[in-house]
């Protein structure tokens, strides 16, 4: 069984070259775009090796999962907004990279209990998801996070993994998550994150 949540630190052996590299790809706020807050780089960070990595960290071949961002990096200053808040990847397993640094970085990645449910993510084994009143996924994923994604009332944190340069977290992708609030004011200072989206290999 795959772990719910992994936290690798000190994960890059150049974490600054890969820092530079992320800031260097471009940022415009004109072209931004999608459900979450802040601005995807124009391009994707390759980051050499990667894939192998996780995939010994895991202990399951994994590869990019095509129609998503995986290996773009996105900037979040402080105030910007999303129009979606709690949610799930569409994907295998979830990754995201810290790039900013450490005497900027403020928040993390949190992960949320649905009040109403009681449930902290979307069941995968068949008997919890009877259990726990669904008919199937789509229906819990429709009822509780679709439904309820941006009302924060209805959503208690459980963790919260603090920002840290060059710490990798690993994790679940049916966990319900989200990130923490933007912070900075620039490209320099702001919430830096590479983003990873894996499929089965």
């Amino acid at each position: 069984m795959l772990p719910s949540l992994l936290i690798i630190d000190d994960f890059l052996a150049d974490p600054n070259g890969a820092r530079a590299a992320a800031l260097g790809l471009g940022y415009d706020p004109a072209t931004r775009k999608g459900n979450y807050p802040g601005t995807l780089s124009s391009a994707p960070l390759a980051i050499t090796g990667l894939e192998a990595a996780v995939a010994r960290i895991i202990g399951v071949p994994v590869m990019p999962q095509p129609g998503t961002t995986h290996g773009h990096c996105r900037l979040t200053l402080k105030g910007d907004r999303g129009v979606s808040g709690v949610h799930i990847d569409p994907c295998f397993y979830s990754g995201i990279l810290y790039l900013s640094r450490d005497e900027d970085a403020r928040g993390g990645t949190d992960f949320f209990r649905h009040k109403r449910t009681g449930l902290e993510k979307v069941p995968t084994d068949p008997l919890a998801l009877a259990q726990s009143g669904y008919a199937d996924a789509n229906a819990l994923v429709e009822d509780v996070v679709n439904r309820d994604t941006f009302h924060a009332a209805k959503w208690e944190r459980v963790m919260r993994v603090p920002m840290r340069f060059n710490r990798l977290i690993l994790f679940s992708p049916w966990l319900f998550h989200n990130s923490a609030d933007g912070f900075g004011t620039s490209a320099e200072t702001g919430r830096l994150v590479h983003l990873q989206f894996y499929a089965r290999g």
